[in-house]
Formats: structure tokens, sequence, C-alpha cells
């Protein structure tokens, strides 16, 4: 089974890293760091999808890590 997880902005500042549940993985203070922690996780748990929201929470980017199930070829 894929990990997968999903990068948001918390409430009361910062960003996290939340997978399935209510409790986040990981908190930082940036995005950027956010972005990092869950690319870590999925890695280590065998890959699968980054999913990214902006500040204003809705969706803003998707990354496939390896080897989760890309269905096209192409980077990114």
């Amino acid at each position: 089974m894929a990990a997968n997880r999903n990068v948001v902005p918390n409430r009361a500042g910062g960003w996290d890293v939340k997978g399935g549940g209510k409790r986040a993985s990981a908190h930082t203070d940036t995005q950027a760091q956010a972005i990092a922690r869950a690319k870590q996780i999925v890695a280590n748990q065998g890959g699968g999808e980054v999913t990214i929201s902006g500040r204003n929470g809705r969706f803003r980017a998707k990354d496939t890590i390896d080897p989760g199930n890309d269905p096209r070829n192409l980077p990114g």
C-alpha cells in the first residue's frame, strides 16, 4: 500500500504533514520544510504521493515519490 501525505497550512501558523488521520505526522515553520519532510516520510514507507496545498488550503501540486504508482511516464 502506498504511503500518501498531504502538506497543509496549520491554523495556528506553520505547515503540517498529514496522513490519513486527523493528527499531523510532522509540523514545520515553512512550506518548503514540510514538503521535504513529507517526501522523506513517503520515501521511507516505500513511495507514494505527496499532495501540496497553498495558504488558502486549495490544491496546488502533487508529486509521486518512487517507487510510487505514477500512471504517466513524465518527471514531476
